[in-house]
């Protein structure tokens, strides 16, 4: 009963996600044609193409994302008959539902799950993240990494429609309601048990503010990849985003946002890094 119940909460790309022998995790292209809801294998033939030259085009060795395999099959009769396939890797997945349908809810929704799912191991990879040994480091280094995309976010959602700056708090507050079960922006600040003072963000660990990094960049993409126009759909779109990422957190048995301790003010750790420099 709990594996039924723990398989209907993950997103269907976790559920048909697989690894081989060597414990690389891999998509069935089979199994993605069918989930992404085309008729027959030949139709999704043209969106793996595709991805292969988004691939190419983004330096990435193309044999390394997308590898032809021969998969069985049960036929009518009860024999097994081999038939081609392709073993995709993560970033070719993302690559495909970039390249799909987008009027399909599930394409939409795998756009979202990939693209969270592939700026977290992006971060994991960055060479710059990885050689920050402390967590006073990480939240700095993430903090600015946020501060740099929430301009982009803002540019982006005035592209959209989003101008005023009471438009633009309420489009804000909309991402947080998403990615924290329906808090905004006051209900966060008073369950931290911060002062009228403290802003949300300063006091916020690197895991909680490479959540909200992982919402704005999304929200970002989306909203321009899917030119959206207007207030109404640019605030859905970002409440969608940051509940898409709330998901992925419970997929991976990750601690809600809401629950995460506060952590001290970021401002003192920048004046500690500024005296520390001053001193070199």
């Amino acid at each position: 009963m709990k594996n039924e119940m723990k398989a209907r909460q993950l997103s269907i790309f976790e559920q048909i996600r697989k690894s081989d022998e060597k414990g690389m995790e891999y998509w069935s292209a089979r199994e993605m044609a069918k989930v992404l809801e085309y008729s027959e294998y030949r139709h999704f033939l043209p969106v793996i193409e595709k991805a292969k030259i988004a691939c190419q085009n983004s330096g990435q060795p193309v044999e390394n994302h997308f590898e032809d395999v021969l998969e069985m099959v049960t036929i009518g009769s009860g024999a097994e008959r081999p038939i081609e396939s392709m073993k995709l890797s993560r970033y070719a997945c993302y690559l495909i539902v970039q390249n799909a349908d987008p009027n399909k809810a599930v394409v939409a929704n795998g756009q979202t799950y990939f693209a969270v799912q592939t700026r977290i191991a992006e971060i994991r990879q960055m060479d710059e993240f990885n050689r920050l040994s402390t967590e006073e480091e990480k939240r700095l280094f993430l903090r600015d990494e946020l501060a740099r995309h929430n301009i982009r976010l803002a540019d982006a959602a005035k592209n959209a429609g989003v101008i005023e700056p009471v438009d633009y708090a309420i489009f804000q507050n909309h991402g947080y309601m998403g990615l924290y079960g329906g808090l905004g922006a006051r209900d966060i600040h008073a369950r931290k048990g911060l002062k009228k003072s403290q802003k949300i963000l300063d006091h916020m660990g690197s895991t909680e503010l490479a959540a909200n990094l992982f919402r704005a960049t999304q929200t970002e993409e989306k909203l321009r990849r899917e030119q959206i126009k207007g207030k109404t759909k640019a605030n859905k779109t970002h409440y969608e985003v940051g509940a898409k990422v709330r998901q992925t957190i419970k997929e991976l048995g990750g601690t809600m946002p809401e629950n995460l301790p506060v952590a001290e003010s970021i401002k003192s750790l920048e004046t500690k890094q500024g005296k520390q420099l001053s001193k070199k």
